[in-house]
């Protein structure tokens, strides 16, 4: 016998949650309003149901699964192109918003998308043959980067992650220019998840600023996306 998990989030309002699991890609599978509003929504493997709650708070509730899939970095790119046709834009901030695409320190390429009703799926592809945590960075920038980053992907601590970053751009003369992208486009992230938007902006103009070699962008791929999404939203 084969056995498969379906969530079952939380929403306020199932036409709402159907246009935007609908700008996504997704196919509406199952529909009802009585008994109780539901719906049943699926692209692929994945499949996620509904149920209506008009007193759930969005910004209060912490629903959320993983999906593991064997193309992460082509579900990003079809979701992020979908919802840019959809929206006019790339969400970055606030509800719904889709993060940013990155390597894990525990083995997983991943990326998060949380809906208008604060679910999140965490989407990831392993990339490695252990799951654990790899150790942190021995030197000081890339230990900080290290926590940072697990501050943000993986708690959304936003406020703690942006006294780490604080700290690092305050003497930018030890940071390499990779680093200073890396620093700069993450603190940015981290201001428009703050609502520091006058911050968010100049910093991200200090990010564009940075010259690099061709060698430098191509390791800098996941963040110089990121950086354009998040210059979008200003």
């Amino acid at each position: 016998m084969g056995e498969k998990t379906i969530p079952i989030f939380p929403c306020r309002s199932i036409d709402d949650c159907w246009a935007f699991y609908e700008a996504l890609g997704f196919e509406l599978t199952f529909r009802e309003t009585r008994p109780y509003p539901f719906i049943a929504v699926r692209h692929g493997d994945i499949e996620l149901q509904f149920g209506g709650m008009k007193a759930h708070d969005p910004n209060t509730g912490l629903f959320s699964c993983y999906v593991i899939t064997s193309d992460v970095n082509g579900l990003y790119e079809s979701f992020r192109s979908n919802l840019k046709t959809s929206l006019g834009r790339i969400p970055t901030r606030g509800l719904p918003r889709i993060g940013r695409l990155g390597d894990m320190s525990y083995g997983v390429r991943q990326f998060l998308v949380t809906d208008p009703d604060g679910n999140q799926m965490r989407i990831g592809q392993p990339i490695s043959d252990s799951f654990e945590h790899r150790p942190a960075p021995k030197d000081k920038v890339g230990r900080a980067l290290h926590t940072a980053r697990l501050y943000v992907n993986s708690k959304e601590d936003f406020a703690g992650a942006a006294k780490i970053l604080d700290r690092l751009l305050a003497d930018t003369d030890g940071l390499t220019a990779v680093q200073q992208v890396e620093v700069l486009t993450l603190r940015t992230d981290v201001a428009l998840q703050l609502k520091e938007t006058e911050k968010a902006r100049e910093l991200a103009v200090q990010a564009a600023r940075i010259e690099l070699t061709t060698g430098e962008r191509d390791a800098l791929r996941d963040e110089l996306r990121r950086l354009e999404d998040l210059q979008g939203a200003l």
